[in-house]
């Protein structure tokens, strides 16, 4: 009889509407989610943004350049090397200030070493995400750990740099740095093929990841998204190769993507990763046997320094992808304005589209798997 009357009354139910975050551990900052659920499932994903503001084009517009320069590194904390470059190269380009090639190549080494680095914290944070708590997350730490070793030598710090400045870098590193960096990159694709064979063919990894979080090509260029979360929907766009900048002609290097007619999903987003950290790795090393003697910097550091009248941009490949920077300047020693284009705002845009329809359990592997930084989002 209850059997009868459920088949021919289906059970009514309704929408809920529940929170994820702002104070949630995996979504890696102060992110709040709103979702709307059917049961288990998503029908509508919206992210909140703005608790984590930096007013950082603000700041821009009234803090001296000389000071504004130690302040950057603080917004995509994880890859401050890429967030220095650009503002350098804004305000070069303005002033067609030309850097001196060891700086380049300095410039390019460091990057690259920041790139890996970023790729391992987020690899070893994606694992947690997925509820990998037998010790992997620790693996890919202890490589980024001696990453840190090398930027704490040539900048003092281990994660906010201000190493790169305007017309060079701070410091030119001793000999016997340079011979750890080759040591790093010879031990180094070792360990990417260790985490390989704990974690791309795990089979738990792959329930959790393929076919996940499909992002088809045409809504990945609607939305702004870049980096590898594009490459990974089959679009080469690479700064590094499209419009080629610093000595990143003069590397042999290859842009990695996948050919996915029906769109990339997590676990292509994560094999490409891995794909880039062997990648710079090779960019590195060429790096190391190219860079040529001479100066580091173009243009004085002092407290009082001052860029000429005009309007500057420069964009550059950061880990999460396009970053832009655009200065207009007055002459002072101060920017008139600063306008930022930051990746992880335009790829946290898109994550909305990509829950609907997906399990609550999905959230956060689909979620961590575009890689945001959440002060690069509200900067």
């Amino acid at each position: 009889m209850v059997s009868d009357i459920t088949a021919s009354k289906p059970l009514k139910t309704e929408d809920m509407i529940i929170n994820m975050g702002p104070q949630h551990p995996a979504t890696h900052g102060v992110l709040r989610m709103v979702l709307t659920l059917d049961g288990e499932r998503v029908r509508h994903a919206e992210a909140v943004i703005g608790h984590l503001h930096r007013a950082q084009e603000w700041q821009g517009q009234n803090r001296t350049w000389f000071q504004y320069q130690a302040l950057i590194d603080r917004v995509d904390y994880l890859s401050g090397m890429f967030t220095s470059w650009a503002m350098s190269r804004a305000a070069e380009n303005l002033e067609d200030l030309v850097v001196p090639e060891r700086a380049e190549w300095l410039r390019v080494m460091v990057s690259e070493m920041n790139r890996i680095s970023s790729h391992l914290l987020w690899l070893g944070t994606y694992l947690i995400d997925l509820g990998a708590m037998f010790g992997f997350p620790f693996y890919p730490f202890r490589e980024r750990e001696k990453l840190l070793d090398l930027f704490e030598e040539i900048a003092g710090q281990r994660m906010m740099f201000n190493y790169i400045r305007i017309g060079g870098v701070q410091r030119d590193p001793k000999p016997e740095w340079f011979s750890r960096v080759r040591a790093f990159c010879k031990e180094f694709p070792d360990r990417v093929t260790e985490y390989e064979s704990i974690v791309t063919d795990n089979p738990i990894f792959l329930k959790r990841t393929k076919g996940i979080g499909i992002l088809p090509l045409d809504l990945a260029m609607d939305f702004g998204v870049t980096g590898p979360t594009l490459r990974a929907s089959g679009n080469p766009l690479d700064l590094r190769k499209t419009s080629p900048y610093s000595v990143y002609p003069k590397i042999d290097f290859q842009v990695h993507t996948l050919d996915k007619p029906e769109g990339g999903d997590t676990w292509d987003r994560y094999i490409l990763r891995i794909r880039e950290m062997r990648e710079s790795t090779r960019i590195i090393e060429q790096c190391l046997d190219m860079i040529t003697e001479g100066p580091i910097m173009g243009k004085k550091q002092i407290a009082g320094m001052r860029v000429k009248a005009g309007e500057g941009f420069s964009a550059i490949e950061s880990p999460r992808g396009i970053l832009g920077c655009y200065i207009i300047s007055d002459g002072s020693d101060k920017a008139y304005r600063f306008r930022w284009r930051n990746p992880s705002f335009c790829n946290l845009a898109v994550v909305g589209e990509l829950l609907i329809g997906h399990p609550i359990a999905d959230i956060m592997a689909i979620f961590g798997s575009v890689d945001v930084i959440l002060p690069d989002v509200d900067r």
